[in-house]
């Protein structure tokens, strides 16, 4: 069975920044057929949940995979390092489950995929992907948002 790595939020988990989860139909109907690998990069990278909420500043997730932009939280509190470990941990994973996709959460510094927020924390999307979205992407996985949320 094909395996997919999938935003923990997604599958119920509340690991969100607001303790949250962000479960829908519309995943379970996107992942049917296929091993389920479900995993937080945020959590694994050492943040609590719930958390500060948290935006790229300065750019996007390959930015920050290059050192030119970083990850923050609304108090000004740098988190770029617990972002970077969270996205090397979900690499590793998804590729020893043998993942070739993702579907992961929409908008998030960490999973956005396409869009992301400014860092201005005043909810304006941008154009780019999240850390973990980025690192994923440059090593071969086909990174899609998920469906409906």
């Amino acid at each position: 069975m094909e395996a997919i790595l999938v935003s923990a939020c997604l599958r119920g988990v509340p690991c969100r920044y607001d303790g949250r989860h962000k479960a829908a139909p519309e995943i379970e109907a996107a992942v049917a057929g296929r091993e389920v690998v479900a995993f937080c990069p945020e959590v694994a990278g050492g943040l609590a949940t719930p958390r500060r909420p948290a935006e790229l500043v300065g750019g996007d997730g390959h930015d920050v995979l290059d050192g030119t932009a970083k990850v923050v939280e609304d108090t000004g509190r740098e988190v770029t390092a617990e972002f970077v470990e969270g996205a090397r941990r979900a690499l590793d994973v998804a590729q020893r489950a043998g993942c070739t996709e993702a579907l992961l959460m929409p908008r998030s510094p960490s999973c956005g995929r396409g869009t992301v927020y400014d860092g201005s924390f005043a909810g304006k999307p941008v154009p780019g992907d999240g850390v973990t979205a980025a690192l994923l992407e440059r090593n071969g996985i086909t990174v899609r948002p998920a469906p409906g949320v």
